[in-house]
């Protein structure tokens, strides 16, 4: 007789050979023990089949598929999961060893939610810490506030109540950016939401992740608001600016990210132009538009000397 565990957890796997060990120690290390390890490796081609052969626990479960892609592997470990509730998690990022039990005892604390999340920070390829993340504690009816910013800010935040991810039919498999900002606003749309107010994710920037294709971005997170918008008009029609707003604001910063290059240069002046557009604050913020207007125009004329500049300080 199977005993089901009471959370299950679901990492996406495709190339990850780098950093695969390291998130799935932060899920075997959490202080909930209560769970089960679903793996779907997406066509993996490099080490990231045989670093995940090797480490023993019965908790975890390995599938194998052809190449499909972030949405497509969510589902299909959402057809595995037995668990009441499901958690995502990228296969670069890590967890605190809190989060599971915090985030349990939130939804248990608060039956009438269906998705508890917490706090994310950044980090770099290499584990050190970047900068905050937005830190935001609303609870209850979400929906608004998280179209006009995506503060659970990334793929690998939340618990859910499977039940309720499961009716909404998971995650949209037509979206190649932004898939996971489009389940927590149809999520948020039926049902509350609880905060952890701590901070128990550890989102990793690098150069080869699925958020720094800018193009791409900006499309599906187009895609997504509009859907929403067209949900609850009547709610959203006075948002609909600062969700465009903070949408550009958040790709501008992204296009100056370090490594600077003329392209993300030229992608951040058009992104710039369009923040300002829909910024009805622009004046009260002239001062941070002026400074991301400056830095556009040195990552077009001088990339590569910022490049060597910031290497030097690192060295």
């Amino acid at each position: 007789m199977t005993i089901k565990p009471t959370i299950s957890v679901i990492i996406p796997a495709y190339n990850c050979e780098k950093t695969i060990k390291g998130t799935i120690n932060s899920v075997l290390n959490q202080n909930w023990n209560d769970f089960e390890l679903i793996i779907i490796n997406d066509g993996s081609r490099d080490g990231t089949l045989e670093i995940i052969s090797q480490i023993d626990d019965t908790r975890i479960k390995l599938f194998s598929f052809e190449n499909a892609g972030g949405n497509v592997s969510r589902n299909r470990g959402l057809k595995y999961a037995i668990g009441e509730f499901v958690s995502f998690l990228d296969a670069d990022d890590i967890w605190t060893s809190d989060k599971l039990a915090s985030q349990l005892q939130a939804l248990a604390e608060n039956p009438q939610a269906a998705v508890a999340y917490s706090w994310t920070d950044y980090i770099d390829e290499h584990g050190k810490f970047l900068l905050a993340g937005t830190h935001i504690n609303v609870n209850g009816d979400v929906y608004e506030k998280l179209l006009t910013n995506n503060f659970l800010e990334n793929g690998s935040n939340p618990l859910i109540r499977k039940e309720a991810i499961i009716s909404l039919g998971g995650f949209d498999e037509s979206l190649n950016a932004a898939q996971d900002w489009d389940m927590w606003l149809r999520l948020a749309a039926k049902f509350e939401f609880v905060c952890v107010p701590t901070v128990q994710i550890l989102y990793r920037f690098s150069a080869n992740s699925v958020s720094t294709n800018l193009a791409r971005q900006e499309k599906s997170c187009l895609q997504v608001i509009t859907k929403a918008y067209q949900f609850r008009p009547s709610t959203i029609k006075n948002s609909l600016n600062v969700s465009l707003a903070n949408l550009y604001k958040y790709l501008t910063c992204k296009a100056l990210q370090k490594p600077l290059t003329k392209d993300k240069g030229l992608a951040g002046a058009v992104f710039l132009c369009k923040y300002v557009f829909h910024e009805s604050s622009r004046l009260e913020r002239a001062n941070f538009i002026l400074k991301l207007a400056v830095k556009v125009i040195i990552s077009v004329v001088f990339p590569n000397l910022l490049n060597k500049m910031d290497r030097k300080n690192n060295s």
